[in-house]
């Protein structure tokens, strides 16, 4: 019977190991579920997920050092490591749990300490500790569930295995929990239900620990927790502290280039976490089976491998369009295969630094507790030296420096931490080298897509993303964020000026505006030519507002327009803390599919725009429909909808190349009239008169719009709404942003078709029977010119054009003559063609006569032939 005892004792060893490994598993699927929640939920109120990833990280990793070294020596001298385990696994759920009540009343509060305009010191400090304080009570447990599983499977450590394989358990469960919430849980549940279902995860863990891992304490533990530190220790909680510090910031780094490579969608942000993460995993499990010996000198060979790591991933991030493309090229199209090349870049980047990262935690954690160090120390290190990395890589070094520069200098740093005796060794030198080379010879890590014959005009790294603005070849500049986002170019003007002037002239007497979003800037300095008129243009990026300078130049010159006030901040923040209260505000055309600009979409969002308007104000939000699938638009409408019942829609511009859609709502509901509208465009005092931009009367104006409120609501149907808790339209835009199924003509087109118009639903009752006909003509000629341009074929040869098209727009005329983008057209065809073929100048512009009498253009233009005929 006692020679059984050792056998069965081995056997309940192992079923305890399996079992805290399945328990570590579903601890780190949680909190990193709980990461992606809470960085969303804190974008909300930061404004821009790169902040919200910043503060998140940060806050999170202080978190777990605070609980480490609070709770870790505690639990380290317990008898009952398996109580300590589930009280830290309960705290974490019901904290959780607790934030779904209590986060919108926090984050008002703060949102109200930042204000509208906070200082750059002001905004990040209280970015950085409000979210510490808010997730404290959650992230301090966290840090100490790993010193209690240690605590409770103390074999493992005489083992020389223990820190590292309940490491490498953990962060595989955080892999996986990146991918299940990004993935899965919050397209189908939402935020809250994804927290509740980590909490759950969490209240599982504790009764199952209770349940089955509960027993006697371990005397050789407790003995090794009381023992006396060694000399040495201070100076092992240095390193793990400045490992955890050098760890995070080549996240930092890495994860900013990346956002120049990548579509920088929440999908991305998932992925390149999700790699991070693995290569961790991989290093602590393959640790786990090394043999130990060699202490220093594996510690020196670990640095030095880390080094030579990082700048294995500076030579891919310097080669990231080139091995995307590649890798694309080979996986061919679509959603799936666009993630797994951008998955694939992820990998190349961080698996040979994370995976060494993985095992030199390992190591020097064991190293650290042979010392007698307890586990919560540290712990606590090296994730208060994590915590600062978001701060010091994100916040100041990544402007200050550039990403290439600063990844040169993790190298340098894991270099300087290795021992004296390391740098007896030639393979030191050769690795400092290495280091110097690489931060001289690698190319720039701001990446550009550049046109050929173009150029780079204006480039800056600023602390959330990177501006550029580049010319091609044509000298046409485009201003781009991290080099994926266009903003607008300098041959948009037309159509950014419209989108200022149509809601202008549809509010009889504005006197304050609001834009939300500036891109270019050209639609804020439209707005500003009127005299009467105060605009305020909110902008979340100081580098955008910089860089408009060159593009609202050709607007409007070169000298300041004092109606104009440029200010940095965020929309969403803005519009919930600013007293004023606006006439006009205009949401710019945000990509749907970018970081955070879902959020600029949601039913709160619009409610909150609602409360900033004046009375008989207006709001009108733009969609990009060239960047928005239709279900994800049917989302945006009806969410606009549940806020704007009353609300229509209008077109910007006819393009089929770039259409732009903007909803449009009136705090009172009213309709519009079209004598005031006939006032305000007889009453424009702009640099620029409205006729410049193809709006010289009030059908124009009114013609612009293209459904009602019962057409939208009948297109929106059941379409899921996009709230702060259910974000559908930051998980569904990226659809067709990795791979278009549609073209934006056909977009357009299926959307017009599935929308009808009737007078009523925008004109106010008064409105002239004879006008409401006219303008519901006008409708009816948009819609067919719109369906004769899908079908045109651009060719250079008059004759071939008007052959394809000459009697499409003809019959667009004897529709509506009113419709210029017809008529205007085939004036500019006839004056070509009167180089070539007279004879049929001369009948198109007879025919120009017949179907527009009013106009006056076509019959001087056959006065002039007439008279250089004569000549």
């Amino acid at each position: 019977m006692t020679a059984m005892m050792p056998a069965q004792n081995s056997l309940t060893s192992m079923r305890s190991q399996k079992l805290a490994l399945i328990l570590m598993f579903a601890s780190g699927f949680a909190s990193l579920g709980y990461q992606i929640v809470w960085t969303q939920q804190a974008a909300l109120w930061l404004g821009h997920e790169a902040a919200a990833v910043l503060a998140v990280v940060a806050a999170f990793f202080a978190g777990l050092g605070v609980g480490a070294l609070l709770l870790g020596e505690r639990i380290s001298r317990s008898a009952n490591a398996a109580r300590w385990y589930a009280g830290c696994e309960i705290a974490i759920g019901v904290w959780s749990l607790a934030l779904s009540v209590l986060l919108a009343p926090v984050t008002a509060a703060l949102l109200d300490l930042i204000g509208p305009q906070p200082s750059p010191l002001r905004h990040w400090a209280l970015a950085f500790c409000g979210t510490f304080m808010l997730l404290l009570p959650a992230t301090a447990p966290m840090g100490a569930t790993l010193p209690a599983m240690q605590r409770l499977v103390a074999r493992l450590h005489r083992q020389g295995s223990s820190v590292a394989a309940l490491y490498a358990g953990n962060t595989f469960g955080a892999v996986v929990g990146v991918l299940a919430a990004a993935f899965v849980l919050v397209p189908q549940w939402g935020l809250s239900r994804t927290a509740g279902l980590c909490a759950a995860l969490n209240l599982l863990c504790a009764v199952a620990t209770l349940a089955l891992m509960r027993g006697p304490a371990d005397p050789l533990m407790k003995l090794d927790a009381t023992r006396a530190p060694l000399p040495r220790a201070s100076a092992s909680l240095w390193l793990l502290a400045a490992t955890g510090l050098l760890g995070i910031g080549f996240e930092v780094v890495v994860v900013r280039v990346l956002a120049q490579v990548a579509q920088d969608t929440v999908y991305t942000f998932a992925l390149l976490l999700a790699a991070y993460l693995l290569g961790s995993a991989m290093g602590a499990a393959a640790y786990a089976r090394w043999p130990s010996g060699g202490a220093d000198r594996r510690s020196d060979a670990l640095l030095r491998a880390l080094a030579l790591t990082c700048l294995s991933g500076m030579l891919v991030l310097s080669r990231a369009p080139g091995l995307q493309a590649a890798v694309q090229s080979v996986l061919g199209a679509g959603m799936a295969q666009a993630l797994l090349a951008e998955a694939a870049l992820a990998a190349a980047a961080f698996l040979p630094a994370t995976f060494v990262m993985g095992a030199l935690f390992s190591h020097l954690s064991t190293l650290a507790i042979s010392r007698s160090i307890p586990l919560g120390r540290v712990l606590g290190a090296n994730t208060l030296g994590a915590a600062l990395a978001p701060l010091l890589f994100g916040v100041w070094l990544i402007p200050a420096i550039g990403t290439r520069t600063s990844l040169a200098l993790l190298a340098a740093g894991y270099l300087l931490l290795s021992t004296r005796a390391a740098w007896k060794a030639p393979a030191q030198y050769l690795s400092a080298a290495a280091v110097i080379g690489a931060s001289w010879l690698v190319p720039s890590l701001a990446i550009v897509d550049v046109p050929e014959n173009g150029r780079i005009v204006r480039y800056a790294e600023g602390v959330m993303a990177a501006v550029s603005v580049v010319e091609d070849g044509d000298g046409v500049a485009t201003l781009h964020i991290d080099n994926r986002q266009q903003e607008g170019s300098s041959a948009t003007v037309f159509a950014d000026a419209r989108q200022a002037l149509l809601p202008l002239l549809l509010h009889p007497q504005p006197r304050r505006a609001l834009f939300l979003g500036l891109g270019t800037g050209v639609t804020a300095a439209a707005a500003a030519q009127d005299p009467g008129l105060a605009v305020d243009a909110v902008e979340l990026l100081p580098e955008v507002i910089a860089a408009s300078a060159l593009f609202r130049e050709q607007l409007a010159g070169a000298g300041a327009n004092p109606r104009l006030h440029l200010l940095a901040g965020d929309a969403r923040r803005y519009v919930r803390t600013t007293p004023q209260h606006y006439d006009l505000i205009v949401a710019d055309n945000f990509h749907p599919a970018r970081s955070g600009s879902g959020s600029l979409y949601t039913v709160e969002h619009f409610a909150a725009v609602r409360e900033r308007l004046a009375p008989g104000g207006l709001f009108c939000q733009w969609l990009p429909l060239h960047q928005l699938d239709l279900d994800t638009l049917r989302s945006i409408v009806r969410s606009f909808l549940a806020v704007y019942p009353d609300g229509s829609a209008m077109l910007a511009t006819n393009s089929l190349i770039t259409p732009a859609i903007g909803l449009v709502g009136r705090r009172d509901a009213a309709r519009f009239k079209p004598s005031e509208v006939r006032d305000r465009i007889a009453g424009a005092n702009l640099l620029h008169a409205p006729a410049e931009f193809g709006l010289p009367d009030e059908v124009a104006v009114l013609g612009s719009f293209t459904a009602g409120p019962q057409a939208l609501a009948r297109f929106a149907g059941d379409a899921a709404l996009n709230t702060d808790d259910h974000p559908v339209v930051a998980y569904r835009a990226p659809r067709i942003t990795y791979v278009a199924a549609s073209s934006p003509a056909d977009r357009l087109l299926a959307f017009s078709q599935a929308v009808a118009l009737a007078p009523g639903d925008v004109l106010d009752s008064s409105t002239d029977p004879a006008f409401a006909a006219r303008i519901a003509a006008y409708w009816l000629a948009r819609d067919r010119y719109l369906v004769a341009g899908r079908k045109v074929t651009p060719v250079a040869d008059p004759r071939q054009m008007i052959e394809q098209v000459g009697g499409p727009l003809l019959a667009v005329l004897r529709t509506s003559a009113d419709f210029r983008p017809a008529y205007d057209p085939l004036l500019q065809m006839a004056a070509m063609l009167a180089a070539v073929d007279v004879a049929s100048a001369r009948t198109l512009l007879m025919q120009l006569k017949a179907v527009a009498p009013d106009r006056p253009e076509a019959a001087q233009l056959l006065e002039r032939m007439a008279s250089s005929a004569g000549d």
